[in-house]
């Protein structure tokens, strides 16, 4: 098959070199001509440094899509639509999608993003996937939801890479969202003192928060049991490869947001997505305590130590109540 990869970060070109090895011919779209030309000259990117990338690249939005059987959206959420508004031709047999998050400006998933341009079947593969990993080709498990589900299924999966497949696309979106912010969360107290209890309740309480915010958009619960939720969320809190957890243990020692977007090329799309949840919980009166303090510390400078306190201080109850 013909797979289009839009965009060459480190997912995008672990996932390329997967889909090589399993003898698709792949094409990934760049957007600076810089990430192209160290591809094409050099089988290299700076993303996976370490890594002899089997493919070539390109700039030419166009090219991408007439190359394509398939196409997968490996860019960060909040730069998905101003990509996409300038296909003018889909003529493609199915989209994949392997970014998470949530657009702030809409507050939509990528699915509904989609939805605007075009009615290609979607899919979306999500799960604890550092593409440090899959690049290495370390043992990785993931699923994959939407209407060519167990199509991709049997494209991608391979001796270290396994896709199991879901029929709950809303809650692989948000669960792959959501786990960013909760990420941030982990990094902070990471960075405030690394401590194993504190961790453990804090994943534990994520995820309820997770399953909460799920529920309102007719997710699955069962879906935030399974990779795209506590998978992804374990993987995400704790690996050296996180950067929404990096960004957030470096927030907690006192790097300032605007200094971390400033010297990092890569997105923790954690801190945008943060931004639509807070305001979607407001508006459906979903109550998300630990991403709430992620959002003060990140966007209204709170000082860390006090939003530790404040989620302890919280009123008493019943554990799980959803």
């Amino acid at each position: 098959m013909k797979f289009g990869i839009l965009g060459a970060g480190s997912w995008g070109c672990a996932f390329a070199n997967l889909l090589v090895e399993n003898g698709h011919d792949v094409l990934v779209w760049a957007r600076r001509k810089e990430v192209v030309d160290e591809i094409n000259n050099y089988s290299k990117n700076s993303y996976l440094p370490n890594v002899k990338l089997n493919f070539k690249a390109t700039n030419d939005l166009n090219e991408i899509i007439e190359f394509s059987e398939f196409l997968v959206i490996a860019i960060p959420v909040q730069f998905i639509r101003d990509v996409i508004k300038n296909i003018k031709v889909w003529n493609i047999k199915g989209i994949l999608n392997l970014s998470k998050g949530i657009e702030n400006k809409t507050l939509k998933r990528v699915s509904e993003i989609i939805e605007e341009f075009t009615n290609t079947p979607y899919s979306i593969l999500s799960g604890p996937s550092h593409a440090e990993e899959v690049a290495n080709k370390i043992p990785t498990a993931v699923t994959v939801s939407g209407s060519n589900a167990k199509l991709f299924q049997s494209l991608i999966s391979n001796d270290y890479f396994r896709v199991y497949t879901s029929e709950d696309i809303t809650g692989v979106e948000i669960a792959g969202a959501l786990k960013n912010v909760m990420a941030i969360a982990a990094g902070i107290l990471d960075g405030l003192g690394g401590w194993d209890n504190s961790k453990a309740a804090l994943m534990t309480r994520a995820l309820h928060e997770m399953i909460k915010f799920g529920k309102i958009f007719g997710a699955d619960e069962k879906t935030f049991f399974g990779l795209p939720g506590v998978g992804d969320l374990m993987v995400t809190c704790n690996s050296s490869h996180s950067r929404n957890r990096m960004f957030g243990e470096l927030i907690a020692k006192g790097t300032t947001l605007n200094e971390l977007i400033k010297n990092n090329k890569m997105i923790a799309e954690g801190i945008y997505t943060v931004k639509a949840v807070v305001e979607i919980a407001k508006k459906k009166n979903i109550e998300m305590p630990i991403a709430n303090e992620v959002y003060e510390i990140l966007y209204n400078n709170k000082n860390p130590k006090y939003s530790m306190v404040e989620l302890m201080r919280r009123p008493l109850k019943k554990e799980w109540l959803i």
